[in-house]
């Protein structure tokens, strides 16, 4: 049992070789040095570069017909506005209209209504009078 303990302590040799601290600091160094350097050589391509260019033109094509579009639909809500309120106009016209046309047509009755009432009366008079006239006849028997 003790010889296996003995043979796990560092001055023990091994098959192979055990980095120490220092080698694998150095190690992941240069593993982030060359990752950096892969990313840095990557950003400074020149078809990404022409790329990123490419959707940056797209982006603003984009947003160039977003804006006409909104351009667009706000002409149709104005349009729509001001012919709702051409159609509101025009309704309070015809509404104005008929009710001129109908204060004439009240008037007018009132006026057929005050004509039959006078030549009722008239006609009425004339009955009464005749009566009366009648009346006198008899009494004086001409």
């Amino acid at each position: 049992m003790a010889r296996s303990v003995a043979a796990k302590t560092p001055e023990t040799p091994l098959g192979f070789k055990y980095p120490d601290l220092k080698e694998r600091q150095q190690a992941a160094a240069a593993a982030k040095k060359a990752l950096l350097e892969k990313f840095r050589s990557a950003a400074q391509d020149p078809a990404l570069e022409e790329q990123r260019a490419k959707r940056k033109a797209i982006h603003e094509a984009r947003e160039v017909r977003i804006a006409e579009r909104e351009a667009a639909k706000k002409a149709r809500e104005a349009e729509l506005a001001a012919e709702a309120a051409r159609a509101a106009e025009r309704a309070a016209q015809a509404e104005r209209e008929a009710e001129e046309a109908r204060a004439r047509a009240a008037a007018e009755e009132a006026d057929r209504a005050a004509a039959l009432a006078a030549e009722q009366k008239a006609a009425r008079d004339a009955r009464y009078a005749a009566r009366k006239a009648a009346k006198k006849e008899r009494r004086r028997g001409y």
